[in-house]
């Protein structure tokens, strides 16, 4: 836990949520500036800033409890979103993954989806680079 940081302080009770689940390691509740009916976070209890930093074993039931949250909801149309770092567009230093229902096309997430034209060659080589590595 991270004494300055506002999800340890959520976890630990000292700022109040809309809890939602909680189990050793996972916490999830409302999101106080959501972006639509139902949005949620889901955050591991141990605290790191980067998914990088989070141990596997405390990123076990964050996918799981992220599904059993969207099904309670009702949402038939879905986003399943985590940032790392501020370029990426994270703002809380603490690991977290929102369920974002989307209800219509003004409701929920929006996003730019810039996607560039292959070059197979290059392709091909960071593909064999990745797998070496993996």
């Amino acid at each position: 836990m991270s004494a300055a940081c506002i999800f340890c302080k959520i976890i630990k009770g000292d700022i109040p949520s809309f809890k939602l689940f909680e189990s050793d390691k996972v916490f999830a509740f409302l999101d106080i500036q959501p972006l639509s009916r139902g949005h949620a976070l889901v955050i591991p209890k141990y605290h790191g800033a980067k998914l990088t930093d989070i141990p596997d074993e405390d990123l076990q039931e964050i996918l799981p409890v992220a599904k059993k949250i969207a099904q309670v909801t009702g949402a038939e149309d879905f986003n399943i979103l985590q940032n790392n770092g501020r370029i990426a567009h994270q703002v809380v230093d603490h690991v977290h993954f929102h369920m974002i229902p989307k209800p219509n096309q003004t409701e929920g997430l929006g996003i730019e989806w810039p996607a560039q034209d292959t070059d197979m060659d290059k392709l091909k080589a960071l593909f064999e680079e990745l797998k070496s590595k993996i």
